[in-house]
């Protein structure tokens, strides 16, 4: 075997993939992506989780033909999986969000743009020259109201179908390794979404981000309607963790909330989302759309979330790790680890379409080591 084959990773799984990426990365951004708040409690649970649910496949089922596909935004999607918004992805690769949506169009997975993106979002969406691929623009409750206004705006007349209104971060949670190593930007770093009053201050998370202020009084009532006075795109709500919040979010009338811990990177000791998944689900499936994100790993987590009830998945970190492994090329690597794995996951369970994903397909595993079912 040559020196240069021996010398590149082999990449067979997302784990694989987390610790490729990890050794091409400097500590001070392989600690911001990879790390979480305070003990980074929330951050293992959230991975560890889905090993508590164990999948129970039905046999003798056709599987000749599998069909992944649903909708997301009144857009067709190849499977239920898309990209969570993450800040900076240039931070991972001169590739940037550009680079991330490359590898999103060119498979029909759907993406939502932070609107802390180092690239502009009509850049992003134009990765997707026919318009296939749907595409969301994340916001935060932020006091200036004229920057949201102006991302809707430009959002809108760049083919965005939805936004979606982070609203588990009314503050940075405290995050012990970005502190410990002085987090910084790269001089000249660009936030191309946001005004140029913005484009100066730490912004709470360290030096070069910009200073955005977030409204600390935002509430549903007020939030939610002068969202909807703003733009027609669907308005979708990402942190809801407690079922009484997801009522109120289907009260209020959002087309769709987002099942978050923001990846273990807010408030530490807060549940695992596949957990809160299964308190949610049998209050809000109906009644509006559900999605989750937050230590998916594998094509049978994206599996067991479904069967628990959510209409849709969103990686974050993943995409990242694909970008610091091989730029937009390391990101369709990831991406397509996990169609393959969930394809793979349905056949082997006896689906083949989505609607046969069932809570039938899963047990519990409980404190005594007996198995119970999910519902």
């Amino acid at each position: 075997m040559s020196d240069a084959t021996s010398s590149k990773p082999q990449i067979f799984s997302i784990q694989d993939l987390k610790q490729a990426a990890s050794d091409k990365m400097s500590q001070m951004y392989r600690d911001y992506y990879n790390g979480g708040a305070m003990d980074n409690i929330t951050l293992a649970s959230n991975e560890a989780a889905f090993d508590r649910y164990l999948l129970r496949p039905r046999v003798l089922r056709n599987v000749s033909n599998i069909d992944m596909t649903t909708t997301l935004w009144g857009t067709k999607a190849a499977l239920p999986l898309g990209v969570s918004p993450s800040a900076m992805h240039r931070l991972a690769h001169a590739d940037g969000e550009v680079g991330t949506s490359k590898a999103c169009a060119a498979r029909r997975v759907p993406m939502i743009l932070s609107a802390l993106s180092n690239d502009t979002l009509e850049d992003v969406s134009g990765q997707s020259s026919d318009g296939s691929t749907p595409y969301a623009i994340q916001v935060s409750p932020f006091k200036n109201r004229q920057i949201t206004t102006n991302l809707l705006d430009r959002a809108k007349a760049a083919g965005y179908k939805a936004v979606v209104l982070t609203v588990d971060a009314p503050m940075f949670g405290r995050r012990l390794d970005d502190l410990r190593n002085g987090f910084s930007v790269p001089p000249g770093f660009s936030f191309p979404n946001l005004s140029a009053q913005t484009q100066s201050g730490s912004g709470g998370l360290g030096g070069g981000i910009p200073d955005l202020s977030f409204d600390t009084g935002a509430t549903w009532e007020e939030k939610i309607a002068w969202m909807k006075s703003q733009t027609d795109l669907e308005i979708w709500v990402k942190g809801v963790t407690s079922p009484l919040d997801a009522q109120i979010a289907i009260e209020q009338g959002v087309d769709g909330i987002i099942i978050s811990n923001h990846g273990g990177r807010q408030l530490d000791t807060t549940p695992a989302t596949i957990d809160i998944l299964r308190e949610i689900a049998p209050i809000a499936k109906g009644k509006t759309r559900i999605a989750i994100d937050g230590g998916f790993r594998r094509g049978s987590d994206i599996f067991k979330a479904v069967a628990l009830g959510a209409d849709f998945v969103f990686v974050g970190r993943i995409a990242i790790w694909g970008l610091a492994f091989d730029g937009s090329n390391g990101v369709g690597l990831a991406l397509d680890l996990l169609i393959n794995e969930f394809k793979l996951c349905m056949g082997l369970a006896g689906c083949s379409k989505i609607s046969d994903i069932t809570p039938a397909h899963l047990s519990i595993l409980n404190a005594k080591g007996a198995l119970e079912s999910v519902y």
